[in-house]
């Protein structure tokens, strides 16, 4: 068994934009609402090995993980694992950056096994993760129109 997620959200700006504002890793805790802290531990070309640091959760167990991000600018996509996997066997995301009559479709593919010792089943780990993304999305959405409206004025 394993889980998967697909979930894809349009946002109103330029293309660059969207690239350059979702792509800054640095910067992620100003565009998603559930990291504290996103520390860049290398960089080689086009791939970030960094960390990631959510706020804490309901329990106050606060989560943290080292991910490998690649970027290809020319396709528009992105691969991204955590090497540091936590609850998970693997995770893996693709980013997927398209044009839109409504401006750039962004897509997210998660694929990703928890292991049996993890406090939740893939099943459950889909479910809370199509729930958070789509909030994350509206959010990334929000800031990245508002950058976009900013830059026109």
């Amino acid at each position: 068994m394993s889980g998967h997620t697909d979930n894809d959200i349009v946002i109103d700006a330029p293309m660059d934009l969207v690239w350059r504002m979702t792509n800054d890793v640095p910067r992620w805790p100003e565009l998603f609402s559930e990291y504290a802290a996103a520390e860049v531990l290398e960089r080689d070309g086009d791939t970030v090995l960094f960390r990631l640091t959510m706020h804490p959760d309901e329990n106050g167990q606060v989560w943290s993980w080292v991910s490998r991000r690649t970027s290809d600018a020319a396709s528009r996509t992105v691969r991204a694992e955590r090497v540091e996997t936590g609850p998970f066997a693997y995770m893996k995301i693709r980013w997927e950056y398209a044009q839109d009559p409504g401006g750039v479709r962004m897509r997210w593919v998660q694929d990703f096994h928890m292991k049996d010792t993890a406090p939740v089943t893939d099943e459950q780990m889909t479910d809370r993760l199509n729930r958070n993304t789509t909030v994350q999305m509206a959010l990334i959405k929000e800031k990245v129109e508002a950058a976009a409206r900013a830059l026109v004025r």
